[in-house]
């Protein structure tokens, strides 16, 4: 939530690095830290667990319909034909981003018996094959026959509003989609005319192009679950994200190696 701007930086005196303890540096100003010379790093892994765990949260949430139910059950109904649900069991899971956090939920997937295909924008990782990924260059692939696709590649130009009518339409009727990355990764207005045209089956977001968010068209969306950025959002991976950041912080202005740079070689 705190926003280095290129006001922050105007007079920035004697700082000579800035850590963000996580992956996403979208708060940050680069290109203006990098004018006054300060590094700008962060530390992906410490929240890769917590962010893994909480996409297959969403999945399993959205597949046996827990959060309407434990809703209609306080109101006072028992309905238990109303949410029936679906196994993740022989399920097919396409993964958008290969980076940590999608090789974490691709092993997690493993123990349900999911099929995964998997795709990355930049560059497919060695241990793909052997985390029981198939990858594939075809994106059109994975919205074609992914059960349940997730997402977790970065917010840019290539990304921005990558997922839009046009995909939402390829998908299967009974898919289900999850974002924990990014907002603005999926068009919002275009995901939510899909759910309440049942082009999808379901979708749950973590994450929105502004926080808190303005587009609240969800609240009437029975199939939307929505979480308020909760990925990392574990004592254990707050803990470890800050003892890192505060390592490579150190490290680098004690003039050791400078590790996660984002704006120097």
């Amino acid at each position: 939530g705190t926003q280095v701007t290129p006001k922050v930086l105007e007079k920035p005196g004697k700082l000579k690095g800035i850590a963000r303890a996580g992956v996403g540096v979208d708060n940050i100003n680069v290109p203006e830290a990098t004018k006054k010379g300060i590094i700008v790093m962060n530390k992906p892994g410490g929240n890769t667990l917590s962010a893994a765990e909480h996409t297959f949260a969403l999945m399993i949430a959205l597949s046996r319909g827990i959060v309407p139910a434990c809703t209609s059950l306080k109101n006072g109904a028992w309905d238990r034909k109303k949410y029936m649900g679906n196994q993740l069991n022989h399920k097919v899971l396409g993964i958008i981003g290969l980076g940590r956090i999608g090789r974490a939920v691709a092993k997690m997937a493993s123990g349900f018996d999911m099929k995964v295909l998997g795709y990355d924008p930049i560059s497919v990782p060695k241990d793909a094959e052997a985390l029981g990924i198939e990858v594939t260059d075809d994106l059109e692939k994975i919205y074609r026959e992914a059960d349940y696709i997730t997402l977790h590649v970065p917010k840019n130009e290539q990304t921005l509003n990558m997922i839009s009518a046009k995909q939402l339409k390829m998908m299967k009727k009974g898919a289900r989609i999850v974002n924990c990355a990014r907002g603005g990764i999926i068009n919002e207005d275009d995901l939510y005319n899909a759910l309440e045209a049942g082009i999808i089956a379901g979708a749950a977001l973590d994450v929105f192009p502004k926080e808190p968010p303005e587009n609240t068209r969800f609240k009437n969306i029975d199939n939307c679950i929505v979480t308020p950025h909760l990925g990392a959002s574990t004592e254990e991976a707050q803990i470890e994200v800050a003892v890192e950041a505060a390592q490579i912080l150190t490290d680098a202005i004690k003039g050791g190696p400078i590790k996660n740079a984002v704006n120097a070689p």
